[in-house]
């Protein structure tokens, strides 16, 4: 039986095309001039700071301008994963929801004590020092509540997910290379998702999710050492399979990639034609 069916598939092939050609719209018309000369080149102004001399001498426009295609696609490929991840789990769950806020009047003792976690967290990690799990520092945050303090706060999760047994899940769906402070941030951001919704693990879930894992199949393969020192990883982070099994099943993640990879043959030429030749 496979994870993901015919008409989700459907879908998100279709989402994945208008991604792509959205995407291509935006770059193929960037005009990149080749210098004809050092003088002219270095004359040049730009108020975004865009300017690479030796890159432009040795580089056709045309591979620099499918290279800022890739560079566009990378920084944006969060988003597909996000919504392809939102499509197969409609089939599974609930519900499932991007940019979910969680809005809530909660003590603001409790919220600057999300804060002051993160922070012990950074320290003990600097120092080498034996660090709280996140269990702890849930523990802690939803410990030092008070009545006489309260405030609406709200706090943005990227993906929501309800399953049919009434369990939360909330994803922080970012690189399996962040750097130090996203890592401290993603950490700050779980807790308070707990604290906003005042309850511990298992009842809320929250993750940082790292769609793909860079180093290999295994969480033990994983190698990126800001991530592991910065964040309690073993606790808090869902890694490719990890992740797509919560989303969609024990094959979602290969079944997804094989879209992709139909999407990308499907599109190769085109992308081609209109990055490098202006077709």
């Amino acid at each position: 039986m496979t994870a993901i069916s015919s008409k989700t598939r459907a879908e998100i092939k279709g989402y994945l095309e208008g991604f792509i050609d959205g995407l291509v719209d935006e770059y193929k018309g960037r005009e990149i001039i080749k210098p004809d000369n050092a003088a002219e080149y270095l004359s040049r102004f730009s108020a975004n700071g865009e300017l690479k001399p030796f890159q432009a001498a040795l580089i056709p426009p045309e591979l620099i301008r499918i290279n800022q295609f890739e560079r566009g696609l990378s920084t944006r490929l969060g988003n597909s994963l996000e919504e392809c991840a939102r499509l197969i789990a409609l089939e599974y769950h609930q519900q499932a929801r991007r940019s979910y806020d969680i809005r809530a009047e909660v003590s603001l003792a409790a919220f600057a004590e999300a804060e002051r976690q993160k922070e012990n967290y950074e320290s003990a990690a600097k120092r080498g020092q034996a660090k709280p799990s996140l269990e702890e520092m849930i523990t802690a945050v939803l410990n030092s509540r008070r009545s006489d303090d309260l405030e609406i706060k709200t706090v943005r999760a990227d993906l929501y997910i309800l399953t049919n047994d009434d369990t939360e899940f909330l994803f922080e769906i970012k690189s399996p290379k962040p750097n130090k402070g996203q890592c401290l941030e993603v950490t700050q951001r779980l807790l308070r998702f707990h604290l906003l919704r005042g309850a511990k693990r298992p009842q809320l879930q929250a993750y940082y999710a790292m769609p793909y894992n860079s180093y290999g199949v295994k969480k033990t393969d994983y190698k990126h050492s800001l991530a592991l020192n910065y964040t309690p990883f073993k606790e808090a982070v869902v890694i490719g399979n990890e992740f797509w099994n919560i989303v969609g099943g024990a094959t979602a993640y290969e079944e997804l990639l094989e879209i992709y990879l139909e999407v990308g043959g499907d599109k190769s030429k085109y992308m081609l034609d209109a990055l490098a030749f202006g077709f």
